[in-house]
């Protein structure tokens, strides 16, 4: 019986053995196959380490430091103009160095984006920063400039305009016009349930923006945010209930969507006015000279409306942002053109916007607009310009 119990103890012993030994070899095997497959693959190169900070910074200064006309085209400014807007920003504290974004990258980021439409993970990887940290400071550049508007966009003064006292054909006929008014539809991204009230003039969703400029092309009013199925006047309406307001005597240049109002002096209906005044088909009648001379002045506001688009493409393209940061974007857009009008009003997108507004004819026919009736005030004050510079034109033809 003793016997017995050695051997089995041996028999255990030896079987043990064995298949640790298989175990083992088993081991080795699969450890050489693994070897013999990994030499079959491609062999990974290793990239040397990469200064993000130093590539950054060398972006950054390819943008403002490779001349004007590189820089424009980049974030829509000069480099002088871009510094300076800093300055303001920061001097007024609404933006501020941070430990991750120095002020320059912060604005020039928000600049691109305008500029390009381009997605927060495309500038992310140009300056290799995270979706997430370009999300959050296109943000905080957005609201820094949206504090900006009462500094820049202000209502009009009482006192007479340049581009009126100085030209013969205005003067003094238009001595109490302040501006033109008119809305512009802005591209709009919005849920399907809603695209139907966005939907304005063409196909596409649009946000209708109301705007009154000044005859040096700088907006005094903006209202953005109502659906592109909106019409003028009602939009209008609502920004008079929102404190929009036209000084006592004076009048805003407008098409016939406006004319029901006091202050906003439209076109002689059903009148011709694509004309030149001195040519083979000069202007027949005092009705005629006047919308001749009305619509020339009233480009100032179109021209306006051409030179924000033109800088700012995010404007015509699709949004891929929320609805309220859509608004707040065409006021943000705004606000830079005004300051861009006050150190820069001639840069090469200013130049090229105003020759597609001259070579394109925008105006539309009048017979297709809504026709409104007008207050007794605005036809009477109308009819008295028109018939004033009627006879002083006769004369000066006659002479």
């Amino acid at each position: 019986m003793e016997l017995n119990n050695v051997q089995k103890s041996q028999m255990i012993r030896k079987r043990m053995i064995i298949g640790a030994v298989t175990a083992i070899i088993a081991s080795v095997l699969a450890f050489l196959n693994v070897k013999k497959s990994r030499t079959k693959r491609p062999k990974i190169v290793r990239q040397p380490y990469v200064n993000r900070d130093s590539l950054r910074e060398a972006n950054i200064d390819s943008v403002l430091y490779c001349g004007d006309s590189h820089c424009l085209g980049q974030i829509r400014m000069r480099p002088s103009a871009f510094f300076s807007f800093c300055n303001i920003l920061v001097e007024r504290g609404l933006l501020s160095k941070r430990k991750q974004m120095s002020v320059k990258e912060q604005v020039l980021i928000f600049l691109y984006l305008l500029g390009h439409n381009v997605r927060f993970r495309d500038v992310g990887g140009s300056f290799f920063r995270s979706t997430w940290t370009i999300h959050c400071y296109f943000h905080i550049v957005l609201q820094a400039i949206l504090r900006l508007y009462p500094y820049l966009v202000n209502p009009p003064g009482t006192h007479m305009q340049p581009e009126i006292q100085n030209n013969p054909r205005f003067f003094p006929w238009f001595e109490d016009f302040i501006g033109a008014i008119d809305g512009t539809h802005v591209r709009a991204s919005v849920p399907i349930e809603m695209q139907e009230r966005f939907r304005g003039r063409k196909d596409k969703t649009t946000q209708n923006v109301l705007a009154t400029v000044d005859f040096d092309l700088k907006f005094t009013y903006v209202l953005a945010g109502w659906e592109g199925s909106a019409h003028d006047s009602r939009v209008l309406g609502d920004a008079l209930r929102k404190g929009f307001k036209v000084p006592e005597g004076k009048y805003y240049l407008a098409d016939a969507g406006y004319g029901d109002r006091k202050g906003f002096m439209p076109l002689f209906r059903r009148v011709r006015y694509h004309l030149k005044e001195y040519t083979d088909n000069p202007p027949e009648n005092e009705k005629e000279l006047f919308n001749l001379r009305h619509s020339s002045l009233r480009m100032c506001i179109e021209r306006a409306f051409g030179v924000l688009k033109k800088r700012f493409r995010v404007l015509d393209a699709e949004p891929f942002w929320s609805y309220e940061t859509q608004v707040d974007v065409v006021i943000a857009c705004c606000v830079i053109h005004n300051y861009l009008r006050g150190v820069d009003p001639n840069d090469a997108i200013t130049r090229e916007a105003d020759l597609e507004v001259e070579t394109h004819d925008i105006r539309k026919s009048l017979t297709q607009k809504k026709i409104l009736e007008e207050t007794k005030e605005c036809v009477k004050k109308r009819n008295s310009i028109a018939l004033a510079m009627w006879n002083a034109y006769k004369k000066h033809r006659t002479n």
